[in-house]
């Protein structure tokens, strides 16, 4: 007989019987394997696997079919879920939104008379801020030879005194206390149909002195720094003193500056035109301004050097 042989004929038919701990722990580990696992276990060949995480499924309505992904992110969103805090910041940022919407338009509408202005009109109106330059670098450079002239003249009292003198006939021409005549422009308003108010003749004058007018005159009444104009029964009134159509301004000035500025685009030519008035404009080398005004004496101002 082979060793071999021998060996198969010597090992036991039965296996020993094992221990009651070893019993016990089979038993226990074939009562918690699920009901679909067989008791001996998973065949050799299958490896255990690790279970893929799964998304947990919305659990449907009694009845309903399950919700698919897109339905949970919908059933989510909707109806919204808004914050104190969240509203507060809604609140902001419609507020920041509306007044960049208000000042983009408000800068369109300041712009939109230049935009739609013709190539001849653009370049008078650079003109005139070119004139508007120079006629503030000829101020400043005749103030500054006065104070040279003060400061070198030998008699300073004396210069002082002529100096006093022409800077109050300057200022009796400004308060309109002395007449005054030169080079400028007349305006004619005919208002035929009644459509011309008082705020549209104080346009006019604001942009007279704008463009450099030195002394102007509504139908025989001087205006001053301080005049002011109204409406009235048939016509307006400029410090009291009723006017009627057609208005006739007579302003002293330098026409090449006058008359440009009543006619830019949007201006007060422009305006007047589309209330159906007509509006002539001319150039003179004298113009006499001569109505007065009687001077007045402040209530509660005085000069400060006395």
């Amino acid at each position: 007989m082979s060793e071999r042989e021998q060996h198969e004929t010597t090992r036991p038919a039965v296996s020993p019987p094992r221990s009651a701990a070893e019993a016990s722990s089979t038993a226990g580990l074939r009562r918690e394997l699920p009901a679909e696992v067989p008791a001996g276990g998973p065949p050799a060949a299958q490896e255990p696997a690790v279970a893929a995480p799964r998304e947990e499924a919305v659990a449907p309505e009694p009845g309903g079919p399950a919700l698919t992904g897109r339905q949970r992110l919908v059933k989510g969103l909707w109806p919204p879920r808004v914050t104190r805090a969240q509203l507060i910041v809604a609140l902001l940022l419609f507020g920041l939104g509306f007044g960049l919407a208000v000042q983009v338009a408000s800068t369109s509408d300041t712009d939109s008379a230049l935009r739609g202005a013709r190539q001849e009109d653009l370049v008078r109106i650079l003109d005139e801020l070119d004139d508007r330059t120079e006629r503030l670098e000829d101020e400043k450079q005749g103030l500054e030879k006065q104070r040279d002239e003060l400061e070198n003249s030998s008699d300073q009292a004396e210069e002082a005194r002529r100096q006093t003198i022409e800077k109050e006939r300057q200022l009796g021409v400004l308060a309109g206390t002395v007449a005054a005549q030169g080079p400028g422009i007349e305006m004619t308003i005919e208002d035929t149909k009644g459509t011309v108010e008082s705020d549209m003749l104080l346009d006019a004058v604001q942009e007279l002195r704008a463009a450099g007018a030195e002394a102007i005159q509504v139908n025989g009444v001087r205006v001053v720094a301080g005049t002011y104009l109204t409406d009235g029964d048939g016509g307006v009134s400029v410090d009291g003193n009723k006017i009627k159509s057609p208005y006739r301004f007579k302003v002293i000035g330098k026409p090449q500056d006058l008359e440009p500025a009543l006619n830019i685009p949007g201006g007060v030519v422009q305006t007047l035109e589309k209330e159906q008035a007509t509006v002539t404009v001319e150039r003179a080398d004298k113009i006499v301004v001569d109505a007065l005004r009687a001077p007045k004496r402040p209530d509660y101002a005085r000069s400060s050097s006395q």
